[in-house]
């Protein structure tokens, strides 16, 4: 199962929307490029398992 959530561009803090896998685990982090300024964002998610709800942090990769 899919959904989408946001982030923040730890560069250039710009919003960003991903793609977010659910039935990847309740913690996950991944490299994804910023869609403004194309640069590495790490993004370490958040699920709550009982409402779905998505929490993003991003740092730079650099």
């Amino acid at each position: 199962m899919q959904t989408t959530a946001e982030f923040f561009c730890a560069c250039c803090g710009e919003e960003n929307t991903t793609f977010v896998d659910l039935s990847a685990g309740g913690y996950q982090s991944y490299v994804e490029d910023c869609q403004v300024c194309c640069r590495p964002n790490v993004l370490y998610l958040r699920v709550n398992e009982d409402t779905l709800e998505v929490e993003i942090d991003s740092e730079f990769e650099g």
